[in-house]
């Protein structure tokens, strides 16, 4: 098979692109640095930093998980601006580019966030539910989805990815967090009433491969473990994990103050239930978020 892959030099496109290596399949990652990508994502994954180099050979999948990082710095002007650009211009980009080509994919698998719910607040959200609040962070991945969507015009199936938090020690908002609790100084956020739905590093990594290779899987699918845990119980597990206590909150007040409207991502949460994924048969190696953590800062 021959993927195509925005985003392939990130925390989670590095691993797709060992998996998919190891199984034989073709990869070739859309980059803005293409000089990077050997070192990143292997020696055989070709990379290319226009579309057009691809005009003339055949795809059979698209997986479009770039997006600039949402939670590294406050959202000023010039911020949103590149939060959209990278997310929803880029894939405005990636469906011209394909309806321009004679051949097309089968299926494209297009990135987006539990945050599409907006801060949920206490109630189960699958699947079936749409949008409960919407801030920046719901209207820019209700923005990407849609046009994730239009792909399926062209004769393509389109699977949509709602990621919670991916629990890996090598990058994303998971390490940020670690680092005050490195220090002593972790505790919960605000009150730690707020949902955090998290997933395994690997089994986001099993759940990609597996949506894009079956054939009936399209539409939204929250990736994320079965059982979401509230901030105060995450933050417990995450001390307990790294042996260091979890005792100073940061007050709301202090978050709010210091990160503007970003402080929602910390603050609100969504009760995500990956209800579609179980319903295909999808099986998840970690369920627990202790063992989860346990093993994601045990490993070399």
């Amino acid at each position: 098979m021959h993927i195509l892959l925005t985003g392939g030099t990130g925390m989670i496109g590095q691993q797709l692109c060992k998996l998919w290596l190891s199984q034989g399949h073709r990869l070739t990652v859309l980059s803005r640095q293409p000089d990077t990508v050997a070192a990143r994502c292997g020696a055989a994954v070709r990379a290319i930093g226009q579309l057009q180099a691809l005009d003339d050979e055949p795809l059979d999948a698209v997986v479009n998980l770039a997006g600039a990082p949402i939670a590294d710095r406050p959202w000023t002007g010039q911020r949103r601006k590149l939060l959209w650009a990278s997310r929803v211009a880029l894939t405005e980009q990636l469906l011209t580019w394909l309806g321009h080509r004679r051949q097309r994919p089968a299926v494209l698998l297009s990135g987006s966030a539990v945050g599409w719910y907006g801060d949920g607040g206490q109630r189960e959200l699958t699947e079936e539910h749409g949008p409960v609040s919407e801030d920046f962070a719901s209207q820019l991945c209700i923005a990407w989805e849609e046009t994730a969507e239009r792909a399926s015009e062209l004769g393509i199936r389109v699977v949509l990815l709602r990621t919670g938090l991916v629990l890996s020690a090598e990058g994303g908002m998971l390490a940020r967090m670690a680092l005050p609790f490195k220090l002593g100084l972790g505790g919960r956020l605000g009150t730690g009433r707020q949902w955090m739905p998290w997933i395994h590093i690997d089994d986001q990594i099993a759940l990609i491969d597996f949506l894009l290779n079956r054939e009936s899987a399209s539409g939204p699918y929250n990736a994320c473990a079965p059982h979401p845990v509230r901030n105060r119980e995450f933050v417990k597990r995450l001390g307990k994990a790294l042996h260091r206590p979890a005792l100073i909150p940061l007050p709301e007040s202090l978050l709010r103050f210091g990160l503007g409207e970003m402080s929602g991502l910390l603050l609100g949460g969504q009760r995500a239930l990956p209800a579609r994924l179980l319903e295909a048969g999808f099986s998840f190696r970690y369920n627990d978020v202790q063992t989860a953590l346990d093993n994601v800062f045990s490993r070399p």
